[in-house]
């Protein structure tokens, strides 16, 4: 073992020498180096050698070659690299591939390599790298794009680029993400030919030694590309996401056409194929500026697109109703609705239709749950609020066991202070599952505080408390109510009932510690006793309640400093892993006077 720490000692001699001759290492700081190489050698020759034992080793070496890196700029000499750097760098790739051999399902480890590669120019090994990474890791389509990337953006090697991808799709046949990619560099490689050409031809120079092949550059190849995908991935979503990407090169207009062409012939049921169709008609070519008598000569231009984009819409929902469709077509009035205008005629159009394409959803039994959320949110921004609650008993009625529907309504009719609120909330709590009913008896106790006398809400809190699905969070709220309304000693009577009735939260026995710390004269017996009866349920997760019990003897006139320390040894002995780390870090901080 000593004997080959020995060897690759003296294999770096040359290099050390080198270092401190050109004055970037001192003396003393190459025996440094020694030593810890030394150190690290050994580490590597152990018996049982772990993942970080290698990663130590390279990153001491990074940490290396960076420093040497600076101190070549600092005084300004460049010589000498490969009889340094160039064999530090050799070095850490040997040092890598020992470690990816070991562990070669490690991917952090092969990205690490690959990240090093690429930060010191290493193509050559690189490319190595990428061959055996996906011999290993060939089932992540997003290794296979890395590699195919760097082949083709940093080696400009197209035709290796296009391999890597042919591959990738034999093990992948049906990863989208692939297809995009390829279909992206295809169309990345045309773009940079037809470049190349015309600064040829802009230099008067002969392109026929350049030897372009003119199938690629009129799009053959990706037309290739495009029909393949398309023909292995079905879905207008996947056909879109293409055609998306096409239309950032400005050479692919009969590409596009062709697209188009066919997406109306592959899937001319797709809602997304209609949402598309309806939305190109926002993109036509609006008047010459100069006919542009006015603004308002453009809110009209602006508006007729708009009424085009309306009537295909109709046209599909004529044929195809399906809510998804319903769903595209309001969130389009929806949106054009939020866009600012200062036409008011505009803006009163935009309103009707998103008002009409509301209601006609509606009727045909096709509004998503979402939007009658956007319905009603625009009705009481429009003032509108009795028709807002006709909307939503309409909502509920269909959507019957959604809390969302339910607490929209409710809030919805104690806003109108409507006289029924108290029977919408029993037959609410009768429809919605009992799990799900926390935020409609969080409402009602709300609605109970401000619109009822003190006795019923206190009945109701009573009766709410002992549901198990709500009694941690109405617990505070009803500590907190009974404090609000009746004072100190009502709120320490209610603790006093519900300290025994589990489960807690952690935020029931925190009210009735601060509502105590809220008194004129505080008592610490008190806040002793709610102190325990805290740590009795959470003392053995909440590393922090025993730092505020600590703080508490420290700092309350009646607290007894000389009781910390029996605390903390209760601490020490309730909390569990990093639980115990927590508390000593924060324990020292708060003795230090930092917390």
């Amino acid at each position: 073992m000593a004997e080959l720490v020995q060897r690759r000692l003296e294999d770096q001699i040359p290099e050390l020498q080198q270092l401190e001759r050109v004055g970037l290492l001192t003396e003393k700081e190459a025996r440094t180096v020694v030593k810890k190489v030394a150190a690290l050698e050994y580490r590597l020759l152990r018996r049982t050698v772990g993942k970080e034992d290698y990663i130590t080793y390279i990153q001491y070496e990074i940490n290396l070659l960076e420093l040497l890196t600076k101190r070549r700029r600092r005084i300004g000499y460049l010589f000498k690299k490969e009889e340094i750097e160039f064999v530090i760098v050799h070095r850490i790739h040997d040092l890598f591939s020992r470690a990816i051999n070991k562990w070669k399902e490690d991917l952090q480890l092969w990205l690490s390599h690959v990240a090093f590669c690429k930060k010191w120019n290493c193509k050559l090994q690189l490319s190595r790298i990428f061959s055996s990474l996906l011999a290993v890791h060939s089932n992540k389509p997003a290794l296979w794009i890395m590699a195919a990337k760097w082949e083709f953006e940093d080696k400009l090697s197209t035709e290796s680029a296009r391999q890597l991808f042919l591959r990738a799709l034999r093990f992948h046949p049906d990863s989208a993400k692939l297809y995009h990619e390829y279909f992206r560099m295809e169309l990345m490689n045309v773009e940079k030919q037809r470049k190349e050409r015309e600064d040829l031809v802009g230099e008067q120079m002969d392109i026929a030694e350049a030897s372009y092949s003119d199938e690629i550059l009129e799009g053959g190849l990706v037309r290739i590309v495009y029909k393949t995908a398309v023909q292995k991935i079905k879905g207008a979503k996947f056909h879109l996401s293409l055609l998306d990407i096409a239309k950032k090169f400005t050479f692919t207009e009969d590409l596009q056409k062709d697209m188009v062409a066919d997406l109306q012939t592959l899937y001319p049921e797709d809602p997304l194929t209609w949402d598309f169709l309806a939305r190109q008609e926002l993109l036509a070519k609006p008047l010459p500026s100069s006919e542009y008598t006015s603004k308002q000569t453009k809110a009209q231009d602006l508006a007729r697109q708009e009424e085009r984009c309306s009537r295909v819409y109709e046209t599909a929902l004529g044929s195809l109703q399906t809510e998804s469709l319903w769903q595209l077509y309001v969130s389009f009035c929806l949106e054009r609705y939020k866009r600012q205008t200062n036409s008011k005629e505009l803006k009163q159009q935009r309103k009707e239709r998103l008002l009409s394409a509301l209601q006609k959803a509606h009727d045909a039994g096709r509004l998503p749950q979402a939007q009658y959320h956007d319905w009603v949110s625009l009705l009481l921004q429009l003032g509108q609020a009795d028709v807002a609650a006709q909307v939503l008993a309409a909502a509920t009625d269909r959507f019957s066991g959604s809390v969302e529907m339910w607490k929209r309504r409710l809030e919805t009719l104690i806003t109108l202070k409507c006289e029924n609120v108290e029977s919408m909330f029993e037959k609410a709590l009768s429809l919605v599952k009992t799990q799900d009913c926390l935020p409609l008896w969080t409402l009602m106790a709300d609605w109970s505080e401000e619109e009822r006398n003190e006795e019923a809400t206190e009945s109701l809190y009573q009766k709410l408390v002992l549901n198990p699905a709500a009694t941690k969070t109405l617990k505070v709220k009803y500590l907190d109510w009974a404090y609000r309304t009746r004072g100190y000693k009502r709120a320490r009577k209610v603790f006093s009932n519900l300290q025994e009735n589990r489960p807690f939260s952690e935020d029931f026995f925190q009210k009735m510690i601060d509502i105590e710390k809220q008194q004129e004269k505080s008592r610490m017996v008190n806040l002793r006793e709610y102190y325990e009866r805290a740590l009795r349920e959470f003392g053995a997760t909440e590393p922090d309640l025993w730092l505020c019990y600590i703080k508490e003897e420290r700092s309350h006139p009646e607290g007894k400093p000389e009781n910390c320390g029996a605390i903390h040894w209760r601490a020490m002995k309730v909390l569990q892993g990093a639980d115990v780390e927590e508390f000593v870090n924060k324990h020292v901080l708060l003795q230090s006077g930092h917390l």
